[in-house]
Protein backbone atom coordinates (compact mmCIF):
# COMPACT_ATOMS: atom_id res chain seq x y z
CA UNK A 1 0.00 0.00 0.00
CA UNK A 2 1.22 3.46 -0.90
CA UNK A 3 0.25 6.70 0.78
CA UNK A 4 0.90 10.34 -0.06
CA UNK A 5 -0.18 13.57 1.59
CA UNK A 6 -1.44 16.62 -0.30
CA UNK A 7 -2.16 20.15 0.90
CA UNK A 8 -4.98 22.22 -0.59
CA UNK A 9 -4.31 25.34 1.49
CA UNK A 10 -1.86 26.93 3.90
CA UNK A 11 -3.65 26.02 7.13
CA UNK A 12 -2.30 22.96 9.01
CA UNK A 13 -5.74 21.34 8.70
CA UNK A 14 -6.07 21.80 4.94
CA UNK A 15 -4.77 18.48 3.69
CA UNK A 16 -5.76 15.04 2.50
CA UNK A 17 -3.89 11.76 2.27
CA UNK A 18 -4.20 9.36 -0.63
CA UNK A 19 -4.01 5.63 0.09
CA UNK A 20 -3.39 3.42 -2.92
CA UNK A 21 -3.91 -0.34 -3.22
CA UNK A 22 -0.89 -2.49 -3.85
CA UNK A 23 -2.17 -3.77 -7.20
CA UNK A 24 -2.11 -2.01 -10.53
CA UNK A 25 -5.88 -1.64 -10.84
CA UNK A 26 -8.20 0.29 -8.55
CA UNK A 27 -11.96 0.22 -8.30
CA UNK A 28 -12.69 3.93 -8.10
CA UNK A 29 -11.91 6.39 -5.33
CA UNK A 30 -13.49 6.66 -1.88
CA UNK A 31 -13.38 10.04 -0.14
CA UNK A 32 -13.32 9.45 3.63
CA UNK A 33 -14.71 12.34 5.71
CA UNK A 34 -14.39 12.00 9.48
CA UNK A 35 -16.88 13.14 12.09
CA UNK A 36 -16.73 14.58 15.58
CA UNK A 37 -19.62 17.05 15.57
CA UNK A 38 -17.42 19.41 13.52
CA UNK A 39 -15.26 20.14 16.59
CA UNK A 40 -11.49 20.62 16.42
CA UNK A 41 -10.58 17.92 18.94
CA UNK A 42 -11.58 15.26 16.41
CA UNK A 43 -9.42 14.92 13.30
CA UNK A 44 -8.55 12.80 10.30
CA UNK A 45 -6.98 10.15 12.50
CA UNK A 46 -10.54 8.84 12.82
CA UNK A 47 -10.71 8.25 9.07
CA UNK A 48 -7.24 6.79 8.58
CA UNK A 49 -8.09 3.17 9.55
CA UNK A 50 -11.03 3.27 7.15
CA UNK A 51 -8.89 4.62 4.33
CA UNK A 52 -6.29 1.91 4.92
CA UNK A 53 -8.96 -0.79 4.93
CA UNK A 54 -10.57 0.48 1.74
CA UNK A 55 -7.18 0.54 0.01
CA UNK A 56 -6.50 -3.00 1.18
CA UNK A 57 -9.70 -3.98 -0.62
CA UNK A 58 -8.72 -2.50 -3.97
CA UNK A 59 -10.05 1.06 -3.68
CA UNK A 60 -8.04 4.26 -3.69
CA UNK A 61 -8.98 6.23 -0.58
CA UNK A 62 -8.72 9.97 0.03
CA UNK A 63 -8.70 10.71 3.78
CA UNK A 64 -9.78 14.34 4.03
CA UNK A 65 -8.92 16.76 6.80
CA UNK A 66 -10.56 20.16 7.16
CA UNK A 67 -10.78 23.08 9.56
CA UNK A 68 -13.34 22.56 12.30
CA UNK A 69 -15.04 24.76 14.87
CA UNK A 70 -12.27 25.73 17.27
CA UNK A 71 -9.36 25.74 14.83
CA UNK A 72 -10.41 28.22 12.17
CA UNK A 73 -13.36 26.28 10.79
CA UNK A 74 -17.09 26.56 11.10
CA UNK A 75 -19.03 28.87 8.82
CA UNK A 76 -18.07 29.16 6.01
CA UNK A 77 -14.52 27.79 6.23
CA UNK A 78 -15.36 24.12 6.83
CA UNK A 79 -17.65 24.05 3.80
CA UNK A 80 -15.07 25.67 1.53
CA UNK A 81 -12.42 23.25 2.81
CA UNK A 82 -14.52 20.19 2.06
CA UNK A 83 -15.20 21.32 -1.50
CA UNK A 84 -11.60 22.37 -2.12
CA UNK A 85 -10.29 19.22 -0.47
CA UNK A 86 -12.41 17.01 -2.71
CA UNK A 87 -11.33 19.01 -5.77
CA UNK A 88 -7.66 18.55 -4.82
CA UNK A 89 -8.17 14.89 -5.60
CA UNK A 90 -7.91 15.81 -9.28
CA UNK A 91 -4.22 16.66 -8.86
CA UNK A 92 -3.50 13.47 -6.97
CA UNK A 93 -5.44 11.40 -9.49
CA UNK A 94 -3.48 12.89 -12.36
CA UNK A 95 -0.20 12.13 -10.64
CA UNK A 96 -1.12 8.49 -10.03
CA UNK A 97 -3.20 7.77 -13.13
CA UNK A 98 -6.50 7.37 -11.29
CA UNK A 99 -9.81 7.69 -13.06
CA UNK A 100 -12.37 9.98 -11.48
CA UNK A 101 -15.48 8.66 -13.18
CA UNK A 102 -16.41 6.88 -9.91
CA UNK A 103 -15.86 8.85 -6.69
CA UNK A 104 -17.90 7.87 -3.64
CA UNK A 105 -17.83 9.72 -0.32
CA UNK A 106 -17.91 7.77 2.94
CA UNK A 107 -18.72 10.08 5.83
CA UNK A 108 -19.27 9.30 9.50
CA UNK A 109 -21.53 11.40 11.75
CA UNK A 110 -20.69 15.06 11.01
CA UNK A 111 -18.66 13.69 8.10
CA UNK A 112 -21.85 12.12 6.76
CA UNK A 113 -23.42 15.55 6.83
CA UNK A 114 -20.49 17.06 4.94
CA UNK A 115 -20.44 14.23 2.40
CA UNK A 116 -24.13 14.49 1.52
CA UNK A 117 -23.92 18.29 1.57
CA UNK A 118 -20.96 18.25 -0.84
CA UNK A 119 -22.82 15.91 -3.20
CA UNK A 120 -25.46 18.64 -3.55
CA UNK A 121 -23.00 21.41 -4.36
CA UNK A 122 -24.46 22.06 -7.82
CA UNK A 123 -27.82 22.96 -6.29
CA UNK A 124 -26.52 25.45 -3.74
CA UNK A 125 -25.85 28.55 -5.81
CA UNK A 126 -29.53 29.38 -6.18
CA UNK A 127 -29.92 29.93 -2.44
CA UNK A 128 -28.38 33.41 -2.56
CA UNK A 129 -25.71 33.80 0.09
CA UNK A 130 -24.71 37.09 1.72
CA UNK A 131 -21.82 38.88 0.02
CA UNK A 132 -19.44 37.90 2.82
CA UNK A 133 -19.88 34.25 1.91
CA UNK A 134 -19.26 34.46 -1.82
CA UNK A 135 -16.25 32.16 -1.50
CA UNK A 136 -18.70 29.28 -1.21
CA UNK A 137 -20.66 30.31 -4.27
CA UNK A 138 -17.45 30.29 -6.27
CA UNK A 139 -17.06 26.67 -5.19
CA UNK A 140 -20.57 25.72 -6.26
CA UNK A 141 -19.77 25.96 -9.95
CA UNK A 142 -17.10 24.26 -12.03
CA UNK A 143 -16.27 21.47 -9.59
CA UNK A 144 -13.08 19.64 -10.47
CA UNK A 145 -14.33 16.38 -8.94
CA UNK A 146 -17.93 15.24 -8.85
CA UNK A 147 -19.14 12.74 -6.29
CA UNK A 148 -21.01 9.86 -7.90
CA UNK A 149 -22.47 8.48 -4.67
CA UNK A 150 -22.43 8.79 -0.89
CA UNK A 151 -22.51 6.38 2.03
CA UNK A 152 -23.51 8.32 5.14
CA UNK A 153 -22.66 6.50 8.38
CA UNK A 154 -25.11 7.73 11.04
CA UNK A 155 -24.89 11.12 9.43
CA UNK A 156 -26.40 14.39 10.62
CA UNK A 157 -28.64 14.79 7.60
CA UNK A 158 -31.39 16.98 9.06
CA UNK A 159 -29.64 19.98 10.62
CA UNK A 160 -32.80 21.84 11.55
CA UNK A 161 -33.93 18.87 13.62
CA UNK A 162 -30.44 18.33 15.07
CA UNK A 163 -30.43 21.97 16.15
CA UNK A 164 -33.92 21.70 17.64
CA UNK A 165 -32.83 18.64 19.63
CA UNK A 166 -29.69 20.50 20.79
CA UNK A 167 -27.55 17.52 19.86
CA UNK A 168 -24.10 17.43 21.46
CA UNK A 169 -24.75 20.56 23.51
CA UNK A 170 -25.58 22.93 20.69
CA UNK A 171 -23.15 21.54 18.13
CA UNK A 172 -25.06 22.87 15.12
CA UNK A 173 -25.21 26.46 16.36
CA UNK A 174 -21.59 26.24 17.50
CA UNK A 175 -20.60 25.02 14.04
CA UNK A 176 -22.57 27.66 12.16
CA UNK A 177 -21.67 30.55 14.42
CA UNK A 178 -25.12 31.19 15.83
CA UNK A 179 -28.75 30.16 15.93
CA UNK A 180 -31.07 29.63 12.99
CA UNK A 181 -33.05 32.66 14.13
CA UNK A 182 -29.95 34.83 13.78
CA UNK A 183 -28.54 33.19 10.63
CA UNK A 184 -31.43 31.54 8.77
CA UNK A 185 -29.69 31.56 5.38
CA UNK A 186 -26.56 29.77 6.49
CA UNK A 187 -28.58 27.18 8.41
CA UNK A 188 -30.65 26.52 5.31
CA UNK A 189 -27.59 26.41 3.06
CA UNK A 190 -25.80 23.97 5.37
CA UNK A 191 -28.69 21.53 5.70
CA UNK A 192 -28.64 18.49 3.37
CA UNK A 193 -32.45 18.54 3.46
CA UNK A 194 -32.36 21.75 1.43
CA UNK A 195 -30.71 20.10 -1.59
CA UNK A 196 -33.16 17.17 -1.84
CA UNK A 197 -33.42 15.52 -4.31
CA UNK A 198 -29.82 14.78 -5.23
CA UNK A 199 -28.99 13.34 -8.63
CA UNK A 200 -26.56 10.75 -7.21
CA UNK A 201 -27.38 7.71 -5.06
CA UNK A 202 -27.16 8.14 -1.29
CA UNK A 203 -27.16 5.33 1.26
CA UNK A 204 -28.19 6.51 4.72
CA UNK A 205 -26.64 3.80 6.89
CA UNK A 206 -27.46 4.02 10.60
CA UNK A 207 -26.69 1.81 13.57
CA UNK A 208 -29.67 0.64 15.60
CA UNK A 209 -28.05 1.28 19.00
CA UNK A 210 -26.77 4.76 18.14
CA UNK A 211 -27.22 7.10 21.10
CA UNK A 212 -25.01 9.86 19.66
CA UNK A 213 -26.91 10.67 16.45
CA UNK A 214 -30.62 9.71 16.49
CA UNK A 215 -31.68 7.32 13.76
CA UNK A 216 -34.37 9.86 12.82
CA UNK A 217 -31.58 11.90 11.19
CA UNK A 218 -31.27 9.24 8.50
CA UNK A 219 -34.95 8.33 8.43
CA UNK A 220 -36.25 11.83 7.74
CA UNK A 221 -33.64 12.48 5.07
CA UNK A 222 -34.32 9.17 3.33
CA UNK A 223 -38.08 9.74 3.44
CA UNK A 224 -37.74 13.24 1.97
CA UNK A 225 -35.39 11.99 -0.72
CA UNK A 226 -37.60 9.10 -1.76
CA UNK A 227 -40.68 11.35 -1.81
CA UNK A 228 -38.84 13.65 -4.20
CA UNK A 229 -37.77 10.80 -6.47
CA UNK A 230 -34.15 10.56 -5.36
CA UNK A 231 -32.15 7.34 -5.19
CA UNK A 232 -31.91 7.19 -1.39
CA UNK A 233 -31.60 3.93 0.51
CA UNK A 234 -32.04 3.63 4.28
CA UNK A 235 -30.04 0.76 5.79
CA UNK A 236 -30.02 -0.16 9.48
CA UNK A 237 -27.22 -2.24 10.99
CA UNK A 238 -26.60 -3.48 14.55
CA UNK A 239 -24.08 -1.60 16.65
CA UNK A 240 -23.41 1.71 18.34
CA UNK A 241 -22.28 4.99 16.81
CA UNK A 242 -18.61 4.04 16.72
CA UNK A 243 -19.06 0.53 15.33
CA UNK A 244 -19.24 2.22 11.94
CA UNK A 245 -15.58 3.26 12.17
CA UNK A 246 -14.33 0.08 13.81
CA UNK A 247 -12.86 -1.81 10.87
CA UNK A 248 -13.38 -5.13 12.69
CA UNK A 249 -17.09 -4.55 13.31
CA UNK A 250 -19.90 -5.86 11.07
CA UNK A 251 -21.34 -2.35 10.86
CA UNK A 252 -18.16 -1.07 9.24
CA UNK A 253 -17.92 -4.10 6.94
CA UNK A 254 -21.41 -3.22 5.70
CA UNK A 255 -20.16 0.32 5.06
CA UNK A 256 -17.30 -1.01 2.96
CA UNK A 257 -19.65 -3.31 1.04
CA UNK A 258 -21.93 -0.36 0.21
CA UNK A 259 -19.00 1.72 -1.02
CA UNK A 260 -17.89 -1.18 -3.20
CA UNK A 261 -21.38 -1.45 -4.68
CA UNK A 262 -21.48 2.25 -5.53
CA UNK A 263 -18.05 2.04 -7.14
CA UNK A 264 -18.89 -1.08 -9.17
Amino acid sequence: MKRQKYHYGDDPSQWAELFLPGGTETRGVAVVIHGGYWRSQYGAELGEPLAKDLASHGMAAWNLEYRRAGNGGGWPQTFADVLNGIDKLRDAAGEHGLGLDRVVALGHSAGGHLAVWAAGRSRLGALGLPDADRQLQRNDDGAAVHLTGVVSQSGLLNLAEADRLDLSNGAVSNFLGGSSERYPKRHKYADPMTAVPLDVPVVALHTTEDDTVPISQSETYAAAGRAAGAAVQLVNVPGDHFALIDTKAPAYRKSRELVQQLLA
